[in-house]
């Protein structure tokens, strides 16, 4: 490993390794999650036509002017005009259609009336209604077009499909999208020292956490998990599980553990080379890192073994590079600058991401803590069930007392 680089400089060489995932076409109702390749356009206006905003009665509004609670204005009632009703009926001075939310407008009207604004209910008004007060021109109408227009841009290249955007995709008259697949996705954790969670547990052995800490954190990035290995500190072992991930059509491998300087560091003794690069990165925690591009073509992390460095590491390289692959408009989470809660310890010339818990008690005093007392600890997995964020703290601040302004990194 060479001396210290920044965050950035190790993101940037991640990202430049990178291109952007093939696209596929898909049905709208199949397409939750995945990210829009090329901007879908309406096929058709919103609303499609003019139609009525209330329950009442479509009428011409110049018959009306005069219309009072004290002296009624009286309508003949020619049509009867139910929601999904394809009728246009002709309305003479003095006439007016029966007509229900969202029903199109008759082309001679130019008003609708709420049924509150007559003498009668709707079921006594089929051939004839009192209206109390004078309606305005267009009111109560929709009118064709005013939230968007056949060709407009319903959802940009490079958003999420979330159920908001897939619905104002079908209501635009759309179909299919064109969207970038899901990244396939293998995690292969390492360390002689691991066993599945629930097994007995010997002195020197922890439970495995790392590969349902990353398989959650992809389900939540919109990654398909492909394959799963966890293998002790023997390299053979190790390619075996290289080798079942690019068979499983994997896309990007993140490996945990063995990337340090100990004896037993099987990831960095297997991979270190040409093309595949370790360094220490100025950050706390998740000093060491590794990445490159395997002899299979797969990129791949490598990432430290303690739970929280993984995470940390997840959301400082891994997450933005899954976010590029499929060409999203953004790569990163969101930023607040919240208030500290308590002091805490700095490391000296490294940026700082403590897992972090919010006090919103006051919605307009928000304050941030440590999600434990250990801080920014690597091995204090119990502490991530409390974290809703990280507070990130720039290296050549020294240390961070109560009342500070923290930049917050949201991840929930």
């Amino acid at each position: 490993m060479n001396a210290l680089i920044s965050v950035e400089q190790h993101r940037a060489r991640i990202l430049e390794a990178l291109d952007p995932l093939a696209v596929e076409t898909v049905p709208v109702d199949a397409a939750g999650g995945l990210v829009c390749a090329v901007d879908a356009r309406a096929a058709l206006d919103i609303p499609v036509f003019d139609n009525s905003a209330m329950d009442g009665f479509a009428v011409r509004a110049d018959d009306l002017a005069h219309a009072t609670a004290e002296a009624p204005v009286a309508l003949r009632v020619v049509a009867d005009l139910p929601a999904g009703s394809s009728d246009d009926p002709e309305l003479r001075s003095g006439e007016a259609a029966r007509i229900m939310t969202g029903s199109p407008v008759p082309s001679d009207a130019d008003a609708v009336v709420p049924v509150e604004h007559t003498t009668a209910g709707l079921a006594d008004s089929l051939t004839r209604t009192e209206v109390t007060i004078a309606p305005t021109r267009g009111q109560h109408i929709r009118r064709r077009g005013t939230d968007l227009v056949a060709g407009d841009v319903v959802v940009h290249a490079g958003e999420e499909l979330t159920g908001f955007r897939l619905a104002a995709l079908a209501a635009a008259g759309i179909a299919e999208v064109v969207v970038r697949r899901r990244v396939r996705l293998a995690i292969v954790s390492t360390g002689s020292e691991l066993v599945s969670p629930g097994d007995p547990v010997r002195r020197g052995q922890i439970p495995e956490s790392n590969s349902v800490l990353l398989g959650g954190l992809a389900t939540e990035a919109g990654a398909q998990v492909v394959h799963t290995g966890r293998v002790a500190d023997d390299a053979e072992a190790f390619r075996a599980t290289l080798a079942a991930a690019a068979d499983a059509g994997a896309d990007v491998v993140v490996c945990t553990g063995g990337v340090s300087v100990g004896a037993y560091e099987v990831v960095r003794d297997v991979l270190e080379g040409d093309r595949v690069r370790f360094d220490k990165v100025a950050m706390q925690p998740g000093k060491p890192q590794g990445f490159g591009v395997l002899d299979s073509g797969i990129p791949v992390f490598c990432l430290p073994g303690n739970p929280v460095s993984v995470a940390v590491s997840w959301e400082t390289f891994v997450r933005p590079a899954l976010r590029h692959l499929q060409a999203r408009r953004e790569l990163d989470r969101t930023l607040i600058a919240v208030p500290a809660a308590t002091g805490w310890r700095t490391p000296p010339g490294r940026r700082q991401y403590v897992p972090a818990a919010l006090d919103r008690t006051d919605p307009g005093a928000w304050t941030v803590r440590p999600a434990t007392a250990g801080g920014s600890g690597s091995h204090l997995a119990g502490g991530l069930a409390q974290a809703e964020a990280y507070a990130v703290v720039p290296a050549e601040v020294e240390a961070v007392t109560a009342g500070d302004l923290v930049t917050v990194m949201l991840v929930s």
